[in-house]
């Protein structure tokens, strides 16, 4: 082999060893070795402001009430969400997941529930995301029940669990929905109407 190939050999393994390593940072920027870093309140409720509009003073409260039972979240996501019920009912949302090391992802979620329920809502919501091991950990059922809701100034929250995972959905919208009911909240990659 000549000088002249194996200096462009070394140069061509050099910029692959490059291309290699560069793609192997943004895999390891995106998907986020370890779980996601945590968000402040002032950061939570600054977001949820400008998701929210003007209701900011209740949106604050709620939000200092879910930090001081569950700590800071390391995701948090913004959407939209409509439900109904008759006894048997369904849900329906989507939206972003932020989270600071693997920036944000669209979310779709869906979930059944069954209960002494009646009505229908629309809701502006944001969920804030505990214990988050991965962003691909979001992808599972969290279950729990909707009628011990907290409601603090127009604005409601729960919490739902799955393996160590807490999500707490803080809701604001319009629509009369009156009742209990036990049902989990399935979030995918795609949207889908089956709720199960």
């Amino acid at each position: 082999m000549s000088q002249t190939s194996r200096r462009e050999l070394l140069k061509s393994v050099a910029a692959l060893a490059a291309l290699g390593l560069a793609g192997g940072e943004a895999l390891a920027q995106r998907g986020g070795e370890g779980p996601p870093q945590r968000f402040s309140s002032g950061e939570l409720v600054d977001n949820g402001h400008k998701f929210f509009g003007s209701m900011s003073r209740g949106l604050a409260q709620v939000v200092e009430e879910a930090t001081r039972r569950w700590g800071q979240p390391n995701a948090y996501i913004l959407g939209q969400e409509a439900s109904g019920a008759f006894i048997a009912g369904a849900r329906y949302g989507e939206g972003q997941m932020y989270t600071r090391n693997a920036g944000q992802q669209r979310v779709f979620w869906q979930g059944p529930s069954v209960g002494f329920d009646a009505g229908a809502d629309g809701a502006r919501t944001m969920i804030l995301v505990y214990n988050l091991p991965s962003t691909e950990a979001i992808y599972q059922r969290f279950g729990g029940v909707d009628g011990s809701a907290y409601f603090v100034a127009g604005f409601g929250f729960t919490a739902l669990t799955a393996n160590d995972v807490v999500l707490v959905p803080i809701r604001s919208g319009v629509g009369a929905r009156l009742g209990v009911n036990l049902g989990y909240l399935k979030f995918t990659q795609s949207s889908t109407w089956n709720p199960f």
